[in-house]
């Protein structure tokens, strides 16, 4: 039996979802055979193929207690840092397939993929 069958067979004490997108975010307390109590986190994600069937990707953390508060730490932190730098407010087309990063370069700017150069009034 493959280690992951025999964490799927434990019984969940509980559990939380949270669908984001095509992902699914599950979070799970199992027991050990000890009867102590650990987290297990699965990112589960949607891939339709070409003939219109569908699959799971899935990708697990074990998060055992005595790295609770380091994880929970690291995580406030790094969360912090995001919103700081970046704020709240999520930047949508950069979620869209087709979205490609403008190119800069020391001459001019890009906006959307469009060049443009500054030009004061001076110059007019």
């Amino acid at each position: 039996m493959s280690d992951e069958k025999k964490y799927v067979d434990q019984e969940e004490i509980f559990s939380q979802t949270m669908r984001a997108g095509r992902r699914t975010y599950f979070f799970d307390v199992r027991e050990t055979k000890a009867g102590d109590y650990y987290l297990t986190i699965t990112e589960s994600k949607k891939f339709t193929n070409d003939d219109g069937s569908y699959n799971f990707k899935k990708h697990k953390i074990f998060l055992y207690k005595e790295d609770f508060v380091e994880f929970q730490e690291r995580l406030t932190k790094t969360t912090a840092y995001v919103l700081n730098e970046k704020g709240e407010e999520v930047i949508s087309e950069k979620h869209q397939k087709d979205f490609t990063k403008p190119i800069k370069n020391s001459e001019s700017d890009t906006i959307e993929g469009k060049s443009f150069t500054d030009v004061e009034f001076e110059d007019i």
